[in-house]
């Protein structure tokens, strides 16, 4: 069981290179990712995306590169025209204002000027550097496993402890319910011998009570409910548990709003609101999961 909330950062540094990988990632029905590097790696982006998706299936995760690499390697130098030709105009213009000035404007000249030219990277990242980011990234996708593991163990704890909370309500209201029909046989008995004076007709007051008994009947929720808290322990076993959880928390809500409906009891429908309340905390909880 893992969270899909962690954060995951390597630095490796080799022959005059240095890269970083950081890895954040947060609560997302489906994987969404972001990957911002360099543009240099740009032609590595799917790569790294599938890196990320042999370890991540769920969540919003932000992937950061960052590099520097000190190997001496061929420079090439771009020239942005557009910029000199705007400085080539303005020196004519300074040149028809100002004809007494000596002219002593060269290719170097425009060479010095900013914006001119610009030093530019050679292609794409090489092999090495390739490597090296691969690497980078798998690491911190360790890192940030180990964490996502750590919350997921805490989680998985949480939620089995309202677990046992939710059986021990279960058990309760499986033990306040056969009382509903029987107390309500008692006090329907008492109310109709003060209407008419201690005259009781028998069948018809055991008629009602097994109408009331009927209606009120909630053991198919009941064995629901313990198969569902049985399945819930054994999905908590498993790995990517978010949705199959998620799931069933919907079938816990549906059987505990029928005992609400069904109970006409105060006592098994304050301990249903309880169970409620357990399984709305679950239910944020499993949020956190992937």
């Amino acid at each position: 069981m893992k969270s899909m909330t962690g954060y995951g950062r390597c630095a490796l540094s080799e022959g005059g290179m240095e890269l970083t990988a950081e890895v954040k990632s947060v609560n997302n029905r489906f994987l969404d990712l972001s990957v911002k590097c360099p543009r240099i790696f740009l032609a590595q982006e799917e790569s790294l995306r599938a890196v990320v998706r042999r370890y991540i299936t769920r969540g919003h995760v932000d992937v950061f590169v960052s590099y520097t690499d000190r190997r001496e390697r061929e420079k090439t130098y771009a020239v942005d025209a557009s910029v000199a030709l705007a400085y080539q105009r303005a020196a004519d213009r300074l040149r028809e204002l100002m004809p007494g000035v000596t002219d002593d404007t060269s290719l170097t000249f425009y060479l010095r000027l900013p914006d001119v030219l610009h030093a530019e990277e050679n292609g794409e990242a090489d092999e090495a550097l390739v490597a090296l980011l691969h690497r980078a990234l798998e690491g911190a996708l360790d890192a940030l496993t180990t964490m996502r593991e750590k919350e997921g163990e805490r989680l998985k704890d949480d939620l089995l402890s309202r677990m046992d909370t939710i059986e021990t309500l279960t058990a309760s209201i499986a033990a306040r319910a056969p009382l509903v029909a029987e107390e309500y046989r008692k006090k329907l008995t008492e109310r109709i011998a003060e209407y008419l004076g201690g005259k009781i007709d028998e069948t018809r007051i055991l008629t009602e009570a097994a109408v009331f008994a009927d209606k009120c009947n909630i053991d198919e929720e009941l064995t629901r409910l313990a198969s569902h808290i049985k399945a819930f322990r054994e999905i908590c076993t498993l790995g990517e548990v978010g949705r199959k959880l998620d799931f069933l928390v919907q079938e816990f809500n549906r059987e505990c709003n029928t005992i609400c409906s069904k109970s006409n009891d105060g006592e098994v429908t304050k301990l249903a609101l309880s169970m409620k309340n357990e399984i709305e905390k679950i239910r944020e909880q499993i949020q956190n999961l992937e």
